[in-house]
């Protein structure tokens, strides 16, 4: 994340939701944002049931989401942004992208773009499409988009249309290089009994009719077992679909993690949050210093991450496992989802990175060891980190 977004952070959201004022909010201030936080928070967790379907039109929570979720939610899009600028296709590489942003909210992810573009050497003209249902977002997104660009050196237009997302057939016509779903496809078709096919067949719809044939549709989604589950089970539709998945699996074949109902893959990213989300996790008991996210990286041509990865590589999917005399992680790939194994007396050269290994990270091996139910990395066994270890807000 740039040092000016941090400041932006840290400052103009401040200032912007506090009378143009500067200072910091008050105890009494701070207590009652807190409790508005603890509310939303809530509501996006346990209390998923009752979650309104319009929750930003309401001032209070709306203010909450913009203080405490909207700062780190604007990093998440970089991951997978950063997953597509590697391919040797430069698949981000054209002078101009059009990005239809579906569900905007109040910006948060049109900012993540636009943080992440302004550090690029080549930096592409942006044209986005904001649709949202609640209008008070979308004046919130001109307002933040018009005082984010004001500072940085890149080209960008915004169009903003209030338009209930579930309703693919009122979007404006035009085709996009890049389609964002962030935090809101667990949120369409709520209360549908076959809610998922419904999502199936939305997606089938945006991409086949706004998605252009090179361009990408970025699903981000909750950590939550049950958002996560959801959006695996709509990964293994869309495949069979004939889409194809560019990241973050290295694989096409239905999803390891389905088989057991207590799996499911997300990202936790290390994050330094700004001084006023510290001080509400303070206050709150919630902790923000790490980005728990899943995500989905969809394409309609063959273009995929593994293009550029070495053969029978594999993802980390879990945090490291320790326990006395040995260091274990789950990883999925070819072989599907696996547990494997180092002892600590079996430490070498050749796999010193095991130790080293973080979720998410991109790895080889070479000479492991099978045995049935887990692998075991041996003595001799060669442990390759890749180059796409891209994680660190």
């Amino acid at each position: 994340m740039s040092q000016y977004l941090k400041t932006f952070l840290e400052h103009t959201l401040l200032k912007y939701l506090s009378d143009n004022r500067y200072s910091s909010l008050t105890n009494s201030e701070l207590n009652s944002l807190a409790s508005d936080i603890i509310e939303l928070s809530n509501l996006f967790t346990k209390e998923r049931k009752i979650l309104p379907p319009q929750y930003l039109n309401n001032k209070r929570l709306r203010r909450a989401y913009i203080l405490y979720f909207l700062p780190s939610n604007i990093y998440k899009i970089h991951l997978p942004l950063k997953e597509l600028s590697l391919h040797p296709k430069k698949i981000l590489s054209k002078k101009e992208l059009k990005i239809l942003d579906l569900g905007s909210g109040p910006g948060t992810t049109i900012l993540g773009i636009l943080d992440f573009f302004s550090n690029q050497k080549k930096k592409p003209s942006l044209e986005f499409t904001a649709i949202d249902s609640v209008a008070e977002n979308l004046s919130i997104t001109k307002d933040l988009f018009k005082l984010y660009i004001e500072n940085i050196n890149i080209d960008a237009s915004l169009k903003t249309f209030k338009i209930n997302v579930e309703k693919a057939g009122a979007i404006p016509q035009d085709t996009y290089d890049i389609i964002i779903l962030s935090n809101i496809l667990n949120e369409l078709f709520y209360n549908d009994e076959k809610k998922n096919a419904e999502r199936v067949s939305f997606l089938n719809t945006i991409i086949d009719k706004f998605l252009t044939p090179d361009g990408s549709c970025i699903i981000i989604e909750p950590a939550l077992r049950e958002t996560t589950r959801e959006m695996l089970e709509i990964r293994d539709s869309l495949v069979k679909n004939g889409f194809k998945i560019h990241s973050p699996c290295l694989i096409d074949d239905p999803c390891p993690a389905l088989s057991n109902p207590k799996d499911w893959c997300h990202e936790d990213i290390p994050w330094i949050p700004p001084v006023i989300i510290k001080e509400i996790d303070k206050l709150t008991g919630l902790r923000k210093d790490s980005l728990k996210f899943s995500y989905l990286v969809l394409r309609k041509d063959k273009l995929s991450l593994t293009d550029v990865l070495e053969k029978n590589s594999c993802r980390i999917v879990s945090e490291p496992l320790i326990s006395k005399g040995k260091l274990e992680f789950y990883i999925c790939g070819h072989g599907g989802r696996q547990l494997i194994t180092r002892l600590d007396k079996d430490e070498t050269p050749s796999n010193i990175q095991f130790q080293k290994l973080q979720r998410g990270d991109i790895v080889t091996f070479e000479a492991l060891i099978d045995k049935g139910k887990r692998l075991k990395v041996g003595k001799n066994t060669v442990v390759k980190r890749q180059f796409l270890s891209l994680k660190k807000a």
